[in-house]
């Protein structure tokens, strides 16, 4: 039950650190929306080799992690969660990638080393731009630019309700298993076969909640369309933000970065 509670409460904690008034916070949806894809566009762009021209692309999701005032850890933490799909997609190319592309002294890096450092810091980039857009803008108004974007209403209202809807599944789930805690004695009612009447029941009590939640919606005059109390205006600093950042991923993308560096600081050694 602790477990569920604490589940609910860090996927409400997105919705808190969305409410701040930083500078980040306060630029338009559409135009931190828009940045973020050119950004994953960017880093899934690059070879399944490259590792040193990815690098340069870690200051977009620190940058905004510092001017946002969002807690790092807490990032992390979600990033790591979700890593061992990463990780078991590409664990798999050492064993069939195995030929040999740097030397490092004594020791050979094979192909599918390099490409499986590849997908891991490429999943940490592109999973990390979007904890972090959903935490500096709310879903609500993430949804509301890409309504405003030409997405089709009805896809975007979907992922609304999808994502309202996490909310009553949780909270319906926590009141049967609290409910089944207290009837529980000495290890009774905690077999396979409860737990199976349990998944009933909380599919038939979340149907029946969310019927009444749509008919409330439906009686306060819901169309479909997705309003913010505070609309959305793109100012010169939206455009700056977008422009420069956006410019900046192409200038990464095509010129790595680390290797000019390199011959830089080796033309100046000799």
């Amino acid at each position: 039950m602790v477990t569920i509670e604490s589940s609910l409460l860090n996927i409400g904690y997105f919705e808190t650190l969305s409410y701040q008034r930083t500078p980040l916070h306060r630029l338009d949806p559409r135009a931190k929306l828009l940045t973020t894809v050119v950004f994953i566009i960017a880093v899934v762009s690059f070879g399944k080799y490259e590792i040193t021209g990815l690098l340069p692309l870690v200051i977009y999701p620190v940058a905004l992690i510092a001017v946002g005032n969002l807690p790092p850890g807490y990032l992390v933490r979600k990033i790591l969660l979700a890593a061992p799909f990463a990780f078991f997609i590409g664990i798999f190319n050492p064993l069939l990638d195995r030929n040999v592309l740097v030397q490092l002294g004594p020791v050979g890096l094979s192909g599918g080393w390099i490409s499986f450092a590849s997908i891991m810091i490429r999943f940490t980039l592109t999973v990390s731009a979007a904890l972090i857009l959903i935490a500096s803008t709310g879903l609500n108004a993430v949804c509301l630019a890409l309504e405003r974007l030409g997405a089709p209403t009805s896809f975007v209202v979907q992922l609304l309700f999808l994502y309202r809807y996490i909310f009553v599944l949780t909270d319906e789930a926590l009141r049967l298993v609290r409910a089944r805690a207290l009837r529980s004695f000495q290890g009774r009612g905690l077999g396979f076969k409860v737990f199976t009447y349990l998944i009933g029941q909380l599919l038939l009590r979340t149907l029946a909640r969310a019927q009444r939640i749509h008919l409330a919606m439906r009686s306060r005059g819901f169309d479909g369309k997705i309003r913010l109390v505070r609309p959305l205006e793109i100012h010169l600093k939206d455009a700056v933000f977008f422009v420069g950042w956006s410019t900046l991923f192409i200038l990464m993308r095509w010129y790595n970065i680390p290797q000019l560096l390199g011959h830089l600081l080796t033309g100046l050694a000799r």
